[in-house]
C-alpha cells in the first residue's frame, strides 16, 4: 500500500528540472527579466486589441463601407453626400434612419455587416495560422522569433491604415489590412501564452513549494509511516495550489497591464477624434497610432524575453515545411478519440471555451456597432465607452484575484461565477423590446453596461487562461495554447457571422441579443462537469507517457 501511494504521489510531481523547472537559467534576475518581457509585450499588443479591435476597427470598417455605400431602397443615393479631406461637410436628411449598403462584387452588404464579415474572415484565417505555428512555438528556439515576426506584421498592417483614404479606388484593401493585423495579433499571443505555465512553475514561491514537496517525498522514500504519506499529500496539494494561484496572478497582471495601456492610449486618442469631429481620417489615425505603439513597445519586450540557448549535441536538420506539416499531423493526433478520453477534462474545458469566447467576443463587437447604428452615438461617445470598459477591466482583473484569496475560491469557481454574471448584459438588451425607456435605449445605459461588462471581461480573460494552463500536458504549452486560440477564434468566426446575418435579415441588430443569451448559457453545464484535480493528474500522466515513448524511440534509433 505504501509503494502504491508513493508512486501515485511521485506521478503528481514532475521530476526536476523538467518539466517543472524550465531549461532556462534559474537565477532570480533571469526570472525577473522573463516576467518583465512577458508583461511588456502584453502592454504593447493589448493597445491594438483594446483600441483597434475593440473599438476603432469595427467603426472604421463600417465607415469605409458607408463612405462608399448607397441608401436603400433605391440604391442610388450615396449614404454620405459630400466628403472633403475625409470630413463630412454635408449630410442627407434622415440618412441616419435609413439602411446603408455597399456593393462588394455581386452582393449588396449592410455596412454594419461588412465589419462583422471582415472580422469573421480574419478569425478563420487566424485559426489556420495558429494550427500551422503551434508546433514551431513549442521549440524554445522558435518561440521568440515567431512572437516578434508576427508583432512586426501586425503593427505594420495597422500602421498602413494611415496611408489608405476611405475614398480611394482601392478602399477594400482596408479589409486585407484588418485581416492581417488580427491574424498576426492572435498568432503572437499564442507564442506569448506559451511562456505562462513555465513562468508560473518557475516563480520563487512555486520553486519553494516544489522544494518542500521534494523534501517530503525524499523522507517518505526512506520510511513509509502513515504520517509521511499524509505529509506528502499535503505538500503536493500545496505545490499545486501555489502554481494555480501564481498562474492566475501572472495572467491577471498581464490583463490588467494590457487594459491599463489601452486606457492610456484611448485617452490620448480622444484628442484627435474630438478635434477632427470623428472623421474617417481620425479613425484611420487612431488605428495607425496603435500599430506604432505596438511596434515601439515590442522592442524592449524582445530584449527581455530570453533567446533559447543552442541545443546540446549534434544540430538537428530544420525545415519549416516539415514542422508545419508535423503541426497539422499533431493536431490530428491530439483530436483522436483515444487522446480525448485520456484528457477528458482538458477537452471539456475547450468545448466550454469554444462557446464562451464566441459569446464574449460577439457581445463586445455587437455592442459597439449597436451604439453606432442603433443609438447613433458619435465616435467621441464610443471612445468613452471604450475607456470605461477596460478601466473596469483593470479593476476586475485585480479585485477578483483579491476576492478569490479572501474567500478561498478555485480558479474554476471564479470563472463560472463570471459567466453567470455576464448573462445579464444581453438579457438587458432584450428588455428593450418590452420596455419603452429601458433596455439599452440611451447612451447613459450603454456607459453603465460598459462598466459592468468591462469588470467581468477583465477578470474572465485572466481566469480562463489560468484554468486552461493547469490542464495542459507539460512540455507542449505552445501547441495546446494554439488549440486554445483555435477554439477561441473558430467560434468567434460564427458569432459575428450570425449577428451579421441577423442584422441583414431584420434590419435591427437588437435581435442579436437573443442569440447572445443562448450563447452564454450553453457552456455552463460543461464548466459544471470539470474536475480540475483529475484534469491535472491526466495531463501529467499524458506527458509522462509521451516522454517514455520518446525515450523508447531514441533507444531504438541508437540500436
Amino acid at each position: 500500500m505504501g509503494d502504491t501511494t508513493d508512486e501515485a504521489n511521485q506521478s503528481l510531481l514532475p521530476s526536476s528540472p523538467t518539466p517543472l523547472l524550465p531549461s532556462l537559467p534559474s537565477s532570480t534576475a533571469d526570472y525577473t527579466a522573463r516576467l518583465r518581457g512577458w508583461l511588456t509585450y502584453a502592454f504593447a499588443s493589448e493597445v491594438f486589441a483594446v483600441c483597434s479591435l475593440g473599438l476603432f476597427l469595427p467603426i472604421l470598417l463600417e465607415q469605409f463601407a458607408r463612405d462608399n455605400g448607397v441608401l436603400l431602397p433605391d440604391r442610388t443615393v450615396p449614404c454620405v453626400a459630400k466628403i472633403v479631406q475625409g470630413v463630412r461637410v454635408e449630410s442627407i436628411e434622415g440618412a441616419e434612419d435609413m439602411r446603408c449598403v455597399v456593393r462588394l462584387g455581386w452582393a449588396w452588404v449592410d455596412t454594419a455587416s461588412f465589419s462583422l464579415y471582415v472580422f469573421s474572415t480574419s478569425v478563420a484565417i487566424q485559426a489556420l495560422t495558429v494550427i500551422s505555428m503551434g508546433g514551431l512555438a513549442d521549440h524554445a528556439s522558435q518561440r521568440k522569433p515567431l512572437l516578434l515576426s508576427f508583432a512586426a506584421l501586425g503593427s505594420l498592417s495597422a500602421t498602413l491604415f494611415l496611408l489608405l483614404p476611405s475614398l480611394s479606388p482601392v478602399w477594400p484593401l482596408c479589409a486585407l489590412l484588418a485581416i492581417l493585423a488580427n491574424v498576426a495579433f492572435g498568432a503572437s499571443i499564442v507564442a506569448l501564452n506559451a511562456y505562462l505555465p513555465g513562468l508560473a512553475r518557475d516563480s520563487p514561491e512555486a520553486r519553494s513549494a516544489h522544494a518542500e514537496a521534494e523534501e517530503v517525498l525524499k523522507r517518505q522514500s526512506e520510511g513509509e509511516a502513515d504520517e509521511d504519506v499524509l505529509a506528502s499529500s499535503i505538500a503536493l496539494a500545496k505545490w499545486q495550489a501555489t502554481v494555480s494561484r501564481t498562474t492566475a496572478r501572472i495572467s491577471s497582471r498581464g490583463i490588467a497591464l494590457g487594459y491599463g495601456a489601452g486606457i492610456l492610449a484611448l485617452l490620448l486618442l480622444l484628442l484627435p477624434v474630438t478635434l477632427l469631429k470623428g472623421s474617417t481620417f481620425s479613425l484611420r489615425l487612431c488605428v495607425g497610432l496603435t500599430g506604432i505603439w505596438w511596434a515601439a513597445f515590442t522592442l524592449p519586450a524582445g530584449l527581455w524575453l530570453p533567446s533559447a540557448p543552442p541545443p546540446a549535441g549534434k544540430p538537428q536538420p530544420w525545415s519549416y515545411a516539415r514542422e508545419i506539416g508535423s503541426a497539422w499531423a499533431q493536431l490530428g493526433r491530439m483530436l483522436l478519440p483515444s487522446n480525448m478520453l485520456k484528457l477528458k477534462h482538458t477537452f471539456l474545458f475547450l468545448a466550454a471555451w469554444f462557446l464562451l469566447s464566441d459569446a464574449f467576443t460577439t457581445i463586445s463587437s455587437t455592442a459597439i456597432l449597436f451604439g453606432k447604428t442603433a443609438l447613433h452615438m458619435p465616435p467621441t461617445s464610443l471612445i468613452l465607452v471604450a475607456v470605461l470598459a477596460p478601466s473596469a477591466g483593470v479593476a476586475g482583473a485585480l479585485t477578483c484575484n483579491a476576492l478569490q484569496h479572501r474567500y478561498g475560491l478555485s480558479n474554476l469557481r471564479v470563472l463560472s461565477l463570471l459567466v453567470l454574471a455576464v448573462t445579464l448584459v444581453p438579457l438587458y438588451g432584450c428588455l428593450g423590446f418590452a420596455l419603452p425607456t429601458l433596455g439599452l435605449k440611451t447612451s447613459g445605459e450603454m456607459y453603465a453596461l460598459a462598466v459592468y461588462y468591462g469588470w467581468i471581461m477583465g477578470a474572465f480573460q485572466g481566469y480562463a487562461r489560468a484554468v486552461f494552463s493547469e490542464l495542459i500536458p507539460p512540455g507542449e504549452e505552445a501547441r495546446w495554447f494554439g488549440l486554445y486560440s483555435i477554439t477561441d477564434k473558430s467560434s468567434s468566426f460564427l458569432g459575428p457571422l450570425v449577428v451579421g446575418i441577423i442584422a441583414d435579415r431584420t434590419g435591427n441588430i437588437r435581435y442579436a441579443f437573443f442569440f447572445l443569451i443562448g450563447a452564454v448559457l450553453l457552456p455552463i453545464p460543461l464548466l459544471a462537469g470539470l474536475d480540475m484535480r483529475r484534469g491535472r493528474e491526466d495531463a501529467e500522466a499524458f506527458a509522462k507517457a509521451r516522454d517514455e515513448r520518446g525515450a523508447a524511440l531514441e533507444v531504438e534509433e541508437v540500436a
